[in-house]
């Protein structure tokens, strides 16, 4: 049964630095421990700003069932997140692994 990995990247505007650091913080804590979704945050390294979010799913069935897990509290997280992003908006990509 293979892993899929979905990322979300996108850059945040320098002016909600904070505001998205703290949201990310309590998005992070409310999926991996309420939800116990395998979720991580990652900023580049030479570009300050450049955020990944990563989804780690154990099969094809739990990919395709993640949107449907996500509750209010995080559609609410997830709306004030794209009000951080610049005008690039957000890039998504789902990679399954081969071996």
């Amino acid at each position: 049964m293979p892993r899929v990995m979905f990322t979300i990247s996108y850059n945040i505007k320098p002016e909600f630095r904070d505001q998205y650091l703290a949201l990310i913080r309590e998005m992070k804590q409310h999926l991996t421990t309420g939800s116990k979704h395998n979720y991580s945050v990652f900023e580049a390294k030479a570009k300050k700003n450049v955020f990944t979010e990563v989804f780690m799913t154990n099969s094809i069935e739990e990919y395709d069932a993640l949107e449907d897990n996500l509750d209010d509290k995080v559609q609410e997280m997830i709306s004030t997140l794209e009000g951080y992003v610049d005008d690039a908006g957000m890039k998504y990509n789902t990679i399954i692994e081969t071996v």
